[in-house]
């Protein structure tokens, strides 16, 4: 073969692993309102960065007629790239070549970027669209799967790992996914779930679609599975690029510090008059995080899920930070099994990836009855409590109405290792509310008197004049300082700078064992 033979054929190779499953099915993913696997490649990268490994990749099954039906890069685009001129490594599955399935090849193709990810210290983004395993290939498919799960994991904390679900999304592949940091779906055209709904009829008669059972909705308001819905496609992967930058490279990274200017003034007295003045009257958390943080700089985590606790991105006078935050605007900002999960996983993410945490309170405690209890709210809740005692990245707290009982403790409290604890004047920092104290403590006293009702009301006043305000706590160093609500951005702004060298020695250990 002459030379000039051969650069025709590198040419006509490399034109036919572009077309994917060729020109019918790329048609076909369109009228789906889907786009291509190299399509959404294109527009997550920055022009023109994009080096793509493992084009002429084809799959080595003998079976079932399969050695006649080869495709180069054997349906997963897989290479590096810039992001905001940040190197990122990903793998995107191209539904046109075997609708995505997964083959021996396939798999490791991914796994060679998970290591090279891994290698370079470079975050690593998945973009699913997968019928699931190559039925064709039996086992060997199933054992890509496992090693692709076995370096999610030896990855979870080393590198960011983002996956964005663009299509079906079933059975075992679920469960990468699952194990990686953060998953975003695309409303009415992803799903994820390990049993169908054929399977679900056929065992449990229920009839469901597949965006009931497993659709982005679902996923973001019902089950968790999902951190982020987004409207379309674009939409997706203008958020991973948007999520990109609160998040460092890797583990030994700082979290990202941008060049801030400010006007000189950073008093916020809209904080001043932020509560109601009936202390059982809801407020929305999201707009005090907004007067404390840098304009339109929050970015939600888990939004639809866990309504009664916040949590996300923002910066903070240029600074990357994590907020959790109680949400009183949603069942009184009680916490309960959702919530304290949610919170718990948001917070060790950003302990691994040394991101400082802020730490909102407005909790009235722990949501009581049997469906809590029965269904674990001791566990549960004592994750949170488990992640904000293991984190030591910069941890900051700030009460601004209540924090009652146990919840006083799990919301970063100064006892479970919280840097500065700032309260404001309104702060009520007590075992439970007044009512509910008066009513115990002065039970007899009640009882006995001539107007019962009249006594409780004395009683209410007297304990609140007493407990339920933020001094008692300060008397005795578990509050840092007391500050007036317009001040509080200044005071954040100057602890997350002097925490910006915080180092910590843990005790030497494997690992710790959170209950799970």
């Amino acid at each position: 073969m002459k030379q000039e033979e051969k650069y025709q054929l590198l040419q006509q190779k490399s034109e036919q692993a572009l077309l994917g499953g060729g020109i019918k099915r790329i048609e076909a993913q369109h009228g789906k309102g889907k786009l291509t696997a190299r399509e959404r490649v294109e527009l997550l990268m920055d022009e023109g960065t994009f080096e793509e490994i493992g084009m002429f990749v084809t799959h080595r099954c003998t079976d079932f007629g399969l050695e006649n039906e080869l495709y180069l890069g054997d349906g997963v685009v897989t290479g590096y790239g810039n992001i905001n001129g940040r190197l990122v490594y990903v793998f995107s599955q191209d539904f046109t070549v075997f609708g995505g399935s997964l083959s021996e090849t396939h798999a490791e193709k991914i796994c060679k970027i998970m290591d090279m990810a891994m290698k370079t210290g470079s975050p690593l983004i998945g973009l699913n669209d997968s019928g699931g395993a190559r039925i064709q290939e039996g086992v060997v498919s199933l054992g890509g799967y496992a090693d692709i799960f076995y370096k999610n994991v030896k990855a979870s904390g080393v590198i960011p790992q983002i996956s964005a679900i663009l299509g079906p999304c079933a059975g075992g592949a679920v469960y990468s996914p699952a194990i990686t940091d953060f998953t975003l779906m695309v409303e009415n055209t992803s799903y994820m779930f390990v049993t169908g709904p054929n399977v679900v009829k056929t065992v449990t008669h229920e009839e469901v679609s597949s965006e009931e059972l497993g659709g982005a909705h679902t996923h973001a308001s019902k089950s968790g599975v999902t951190h982020f819905t987004a409207k379309n496609e674009l939409e997706c992967l203008d958020m991973i690029k948007r999520m990109l930058q609160y998040i460092p490279q890797n583990c030994e990274d700082q979290a990202p510090v941008f060049p801030y200017q400010t006007d000189g003034n950073e008093l916020r007295e809209k904080l001043n008059t932020l509560l109601p003045s009936n202390p059982n009257q809801p407020y929305d958390i999201r707009d005090l995080i907004g007067e404390i943080t840098d304009v339109d700089s929050f970015f939600e985590v888990h939004k639809e899920y866990a309504e009664n606790i916040v949590v996300g991105f923002a910066f903070l006078a240029g600074r990357s930070i994590g907020i959790v935050a109680n949400q009183p605007a949603f069942l009184a900002g009680v916490l309960d099994i959702n919530s304290s999960v949610k919170a718990a996983r948001f917070t060790r993410f950003c302990d691994a990836f040394n991101i400082p945490l802020l730490v909102l309170v407005d909790v009235p405690g722990f949501l009581p009855g049997t469906d809590q209890e029965w269904n674990g709210i001791i566990r549960h809740g004592s994750k949170l409590l488990y992640a904000l005692s293991e984190a030591t990245v910069p941890k900051i707290t700030l009460i601004t109405r209540k924090a009652y009982g146990g919840a006083y403790d799990v919301m970063n409290s100064k006892h479970i290792g919280a840097d500065f604890n700032f309260a404001w004047p309104s702060a009520e920092i007590a075992v439970m509310g007044p009512k509910g104290a008066a009513e115990i403590i002065f039970k007899e006293e009640i009882k006995n008197a001539a107007n019962p009702a009249e006594k409780l009301e004395e009683k209410v006043a007297e304990y609140t004049e007493t407990f339920a305000n933020p001094y008692r706590a300060a008397a005795r160093g578990f509050i840092d300082e007391v500050i007036s609500p317009e001040v509080s951005r200044i005071k954040l702004i100057k602890a997350f700078k002097v925490l910006e060298n915080k180092v910590v020695v843990m005790p030497k250990r494997k690992h710790g064992n959170i209950p799970l």
